[in-house]
């Protein structure tokens, strides 16, 4: 049962397959084949224990999708739904390999893509296109998640370096990255920039950077999300990225990077009702498969259409993107209802699997809890909503 639970059905009820290209169904099963023979056999243990699955970055590089769009620098350049089935697949494996991807693929190369001087470019990308160096991307303060437009951290200039000091919370791979991108603000002009803390030829991050990982979770917990502290630390001018300037710099790169949370949830609600699908086919009780009572029926049924209604909205908006035409709020529209919408699947896949269904081996619970983490970050479901709001209002509801 455990290994045709772990197995893709490849749930595409509209399909959806038939408007891919070649290159985007190579890229998906690739992926998703990574996910059956690599990650679901051996992550439960990882994420039970709340570690990281080092053995796993390897084989991730040979895959060739770090940097995703990204054309040159050793990226693949591939078409932004190519990057949507990419998380679509990896979460479907695991929300917290995804979430490690997503930080160092889509938040750290993004940055520097996006926001880097041409040398700066050249400097980092074809490393971390091989995951040779590992990227993280501090933006987020205890005192400042939602308001992260407020945040403290400060960079001040001296000479060819910049001393930076404050805080960090949430900050994923940053006990083992490479290179952390650092929010803060310049105290001579009061705006937000960023900087690229790295380590040195001995592997030592900068003196002054340190450290604490946060323990305790409930969901994504075999990927290590910690605190920083940064206590004078000294980083060459060189390193603060070109093209940013302000706090508009940073949505830049969350608008663009908003989108892949988005698909993740579409991957965890495909993983649950696969699951969920499977299990009601298998389980017996009063004699017969619990998949021919038409309360699991129902509950299946309506599964599959908040599944399809995502990955309608997830082919539409990569398609936006690609095309240069997606906006901020479409972006939010998107994290906010597959994020409602997966973790509802999820709740009702569990409920199809009764007592069961909070047992790892089961995988439901594992997505199910990642759920919840997913509907929080890279803002809540009522921050997003608030940008909609916004859009379609003309006011801001925002303090």
């Amino acid at each position: 049962m455990l290994a045709d639970v772990t197995q893709s059905l490849g749930t595409d009820y509209y399909l959806l397959e038939e408007l891919l290209t070649e290159e985007e169904k190579e890229v998906r099963d690739r992926v998703r084949a990574f996910a059956d023979r690599e990650v679901i056999p051996v992550i439960n243990e990882y994420w039970d224990k709340a570690q990281f699955p080092f053995e796993l970055i390897p084989k991730v590089a040979e895959l060739g999708i770090a940097g995703t769009t990204i054309e040159g620098y050793g990226c693949p350049g591939m078409s932004h739904l190519s990057a949507a089935l990419i998380a679509i697949e990896m979460a479907r494996g695991d929300g917290s390999l995804n979430t490690f991807f997503g930080v160092h693929s889509g938040l750290a190369m993004g940055t520097i893509h996006m926001l880097g001087s041409e040398e700066q470019r050249q400097r980092w990308l074809p490393a971390m296109a091989k995951l040779e160096k590992i990227g993280a991307w501090g933006l987020t303060e205890a005192k400042h998640g939602s308001d992260s437009v407020m945040l403290e951290t400060s960079a001040r200039r001296e000479g060819d370096e910049y001393v930076i000091n404050g805080e960090k919370r949430w900050i994923g791979n940053s006990t083992f990255a490479d290179l952390v991108i650092i929010w803060a603000r310049d105290t001579e002009d009061g705006q937000v920039k960023a900087f690229v803390l790295e380590k040195d030829e001995n592997g030592r991050m900068p003196e002054g950077y340190s450290t604490e990982l946060i323990k305790g979770k409930m969901g994504k917990r075999a990927v290590w999300q910690p605190d920083i502290a940064l206590e004078n630390v000294r980083v060459p001018a060189e390193n603060r990225l070109e093209g940013a300037n302000s706090f508009k710099d940073t949505n830049k790169v969350l608008t663009a990077t908003r989108g892949g949370v988005a698909y993740e949830a579409v991957g965890h609600a495909i993983a649950a009702y696969e699951a969920a699908l499977t299990y009601a086919k298998e389980r017996v009780q009063f004699g017969k498969p619990i998949a021919s009572f038409q309360i699991i029926q129902n509950k299946l049924a309506n599964m599959l259409a908040e599944i399809t209604t995502m990955q309608l909205m997830c082919y539409r908006l990569a398609k936006l993107q690609e095309e240069g035409k997606m906006t901020g709020p479409m972006a939010s529209l998107a994290k906010m209802n597959n994020a409602k919408k997966a973790k509802l699947v999820c709740s009702m896949a569990r409920d199809c699997m009764g007592g069961n269904g909070i047992l790892l081996e089961y995988h439901v619970a594992r997505h199910l809890s990642d759920m919840e983490i997913v509907y929080t970050y890279e803002g809540t479901d009522t921050i997003q909503s608030l940008i909609v709001g916004r859009d379609v209002t003309g006011i801001s509801a925002f303090v």
